[in-house]
């Protein structure tokens, strides 16, 4: 008699932008039960997992163009509301969630799914954490995310912060799980390029002045003419008009077009793995995009032009050997990465890499089987703990209080029409105008 076929895990994963939508997307196949996508099938697993994507809607929602550049397919993928995704998690029958959100949606879904999944013990494991390196707002993004099931620390250094924090205002840290970047991989650096390759990985946010974003551009093309030999290229994350996870308000497309850079200097897009493929020195400001880079251990900047400063995300690496300046990069100077430090940080390019999800794994099969099933969802701000400050947070993705949504809470039971497409888009564009065009505008009136 032929062996019975096991149930397909069934996943969801809930984005607010197109990195976050990488991230929760990757992490889900890295810790579900069953075959892995990027790393092919596991010891034991016969099926792999079904994937269900949410993406919620607001300013950063991907375009379909940088969900074509993630690369990351899934088995259906909508964009809602936070109440129709409520709607869908309490009509739903899955086995994992992975909420790839901004602290606060984290938390308001945290209130929301608590009451829709409140006479039920049969329920998702909860999953959330961050897409990359944590250097602001730590305790305030830690206990917007307390109440998961497993909140996830990309490494070593950030599961040791992540339990003091939690340890520290009283809430259960046993939640916190020690994994990896998700999206780590790729061939290892193994010499030289023809030609040989600069890429400078551009951040949204980071840095935020024209002055600055100008200088770093002026440097990139200047190492470009004083290097004609080689290639320079500058990794965009976006095109103009497109938001990430961080609000882009000057974007290097707009500034390059006031230079005459050379031949050897071009803009790329794309996934970064690929660029990273044909890369021989990877510079940064702050960029996760480093720690891809060390993973792979291709030579890698972290520049210290504008000071290391926290304002900047670069003080993460400080004792990571890779601090330099452009005036060093342009005399030869090649960092060597503190292998120490490199394995703090979640880089695991010791080989061990696939073993880093094994723990989370372990866990949420442990909770999928837990006798009475699963507990309550217990976030540690409560209308009692944070009276002065959950209600705005909820309040934001039109939920009560107590979680239910409010009176007009935006609810579509079916697709857009036609004339809510146009609107939608018209609104969008006249938020980012007055992101990218007013709001700058501004700022330097303000500072006259």
């Amino acid at each position: 008699m032929p062996a019975s076929t096991p149930k397909r895990p069934r996943i969801a994963v809930l984005a607010d932008s197109d990195t976050r939508w990488k991230w929760g997307a990757l992490t889900a196949d890295r810790i579900a039960p069953g075959p892995s996508m990027e790393a092919g099938p596991r010891e034991g697993a016969q099926v792999r997992p079904a994937l269900d994507g949410f993406l919620l809607r607001g300013r950063a929602t991907p375009t379909p163009r940088q969900l074509e550049e993630v690369g990351v397919r899934a088995d259906s993928l909508r964009e809602v509301t936070a109440v129709e995704f409520l709607r869908a998690m309490e009509e739903g029958s899955y086995d994992l969630l992975v909420l790839a959100l901004v602290g606060g949606g984290v938390q308001a879904m945290l209130h929301g799914l608590a009451r829709v999944w409140q006479d039920r013990t049969a329920r998702p494991v909860v999953v959330t954490g961050y897409v990359g390196v944590v250097y602001e707002k730590l305790a305030d993004g830690l206990l917007l995310r307390h109440g998961a099931d497993l909140v996830l620390a990309n490494s070593r250094q950030d599961a040791d912060r992540f339990r003091a924090v939690y340890d520290g205002v009283g809430a259960d840290a046993s939640s916190v799980t020690e994994v990896a970047l998700p999206f780590l991989g790729g061939a290892p650096y193994t010499g030289e390029h023809d030609p040989y390759t600069v890429v400078f990985a551009a951040q949204p946010s980071v840095p935020d002045s024209r002055k600055d974003r100008t200088y770093l551009l002026d440097r990139l093309v200047r190492h470009a003419r004083k290097h004609p030999e080689r290639e320079v290229l500058l990794k965009l994350r976006s095109k103009p008009g497109e938001h990430t996870t961080h609000i882009e308000e000057l974007p290097y497309q707009k500034l390059v077009q006031r230079l005459d850079p050379p031949e050897n200097f071009r803009l790329v897009y794309g996934n970064m793995g690929e660029v990273l493929d044909r890369t021989d020195l990877l510079v940064t400001v702050s960029s996760t995009a480093a720690l891809e880079s060390l993973h792979r251990r291709v030579p890698t900047v972290v520049l210290t032009d504008l000071g290391i400063r926290e304002s900047l995300g670069n003080h993460h690496f400080v004792g990571s050997g890779c601090l330099a300046s452009w005036d060093q990069l342009d005399a030869g100077h090649r960092p060597t990465p503190d292998e120490e430090w490199v394995a703090r940080q979640g880089v695991v390019a010791d080989g061990s890499y696939e073993s880093a999800f094994d723990a989370a794994r372990e866990r949420i099969a442990k909770l999928l089987d837990r006798p009475g099933g699963m507990p309550p969802l217990a976030p540690y701000y409560t209308p009692v703990t944070a009276p002065g400050y959950l209600p705005g947070i909820l309040a934001r993705h039109h939920l009560g209080p107590d979680g239910t949504p409010l009176p007009g809470a935006p609810a579509a039971d079916k697709e857009p029409g036609p004339v809510r497409q146009v609107v939608r888009r018209a609104a969008r564009g006249a938020y980012r105008h007055g992101v990218q065009r007013v709001a700058p505008v501004i700022r330097r009136m303000g500072e006259l």
